[in-house]
This record gives C-alpha cells, structure tokens and sequence, in this order.
C-alpha cells in the first residue's frame, strides 16, 4: 500500500510547471499586443506581429513541453485554449478596428468562443473538454491568417503582390471560419454526450 501511495503521488504532475508557465506568459502577452497595434504604422504593425508571433510559438512549445515531459494538467487544458482564444480575438478586434478584417466575421468568432468556452465550464466538473481536430484546424488556421495580415505588406510590397497575400490571408481566414462552425458542433455534441452520463 505504501509503496502504491508513493507511486501515485510521484505521477501527480505540479501545477506550476513550465507548460503553464508558458501558458501564462501568452496571457499576459495579449495586453502587450493591444497596446502595440493600437497605432497601425508599418513600425508598431511589424513589433505587433512579432509579439503576436511569440504568442502564437508558445502555444506550440508549451503543448508539446506538457506531452513530452508528461506535465499535463486540467489546469493547463483549461487555461491553454481561454489564452489562444484571447490571443486570436483580441488580434481580430484589432484588425477589424483598423478596417483590416470585416467586423461581421469577427463577430462570428467571438460568438463562437464565448458560446464553446461557457459550455467547457458548465461541463467541467465531469470533465476537461481537450481540442478536438477541427478546433485546432481552425486555431492552425486562424492564426496564421491573422498573422498575415498583420504584417504591412503594402508598407513595402508592389500593390498587386500585397493585394494577393491579402486574399490569401482572407482565405485562411475563411478555413478558419468553416471549421469554427463545424467544430462547434462535434463541442456541442460532445458536451451533450458528458451531461448525459
């Protein structure tokens, strides 16, 4: 029993690790975004990328540092997708401000965050709802599409050459919009699934 005790106790993972470290650090990076996009020059525009992009990159590491090292947490499922979503939606509010991105498709987004998050914490007494694969089809997607179109390609592309990288963004942006939807259904059935048990 004691040896048993001992072996549970040494696979109980600490909640300060670095996976939620990192985790943290993309939350406290999303006020320092806004702060830098709120004046879209092609000089804050390319240091709002940068924070944006580090952002982004921790969202890999820490994923991968919390399977690697075996520092998953319930914590860390939880607080990972509330900072990706903060992240995204603040940089859609931004673009959409600066008249960069449609408001009607941000708004699309936030409805769908806000509706997925509320019901991952009526559901989580049960149990952690984890990402599924469209979910993160549409963060891979919307996150690179943003990214892009951050950057002031206008500030020194050819019209025509930055015309096209926008679309290409705009395009990504759709990816993004259509497994938002989807994936918002597999959430709502999976959430269904857990109340009924």
């Amino acid at each position: 029993m004691i040896y048993s005790r001992g072996v549970e106790e040494k696979r109980q993972v600490p909640l300060v690790n670095i996976a939620n470290a990192l985790t943290v650090l993309r939350l406290v990076l999303v006020p320092v975004f806004i702060w830098a996009f709120l004046d879209p020059t092609p000089a804050r525009s390319w240091l709002s990328w940068a924070i944006f992009a580090l952002a982004a990159f921790t969202d890999k590491l820490d994923g991968h540092l919390a399977r690697s090292r075996g520092l998953i947490t319930n914590f860390g499922k939880l607080a990972d997708s509330i900072a990706d979503k903060f992240l995204i939606i603040s940089a859609l509010v931004m673009l959409s401000a600066h008249g960069i991105l449609w408001w009607w498709v941000t708004i699309v987004f936030i409805v769908r965050e806000a509706g997925i998050t509320i019901m991952r914490m009526v559901v989580v007494k049960k149990k952690v709802m984890s990402a599924g694969r469209g979910g993160k089809i549409k963060m891979m997607a919307q996150s690179v599409g943003a990214g892009m179109l951050i950057i002031p390609w206008y500030s020194f592309l050819p019209s025509a050459l930055a015309t096209a990288i926008m679309w290409m963004s705009y395009g990504l942006i759709a990816i993004a919009l259509f497994f938002a939807l989807t994936s918002a259904v597999e959430y709502i059935r999976e959430a269904r699934n857990i109340g009924e048990d």
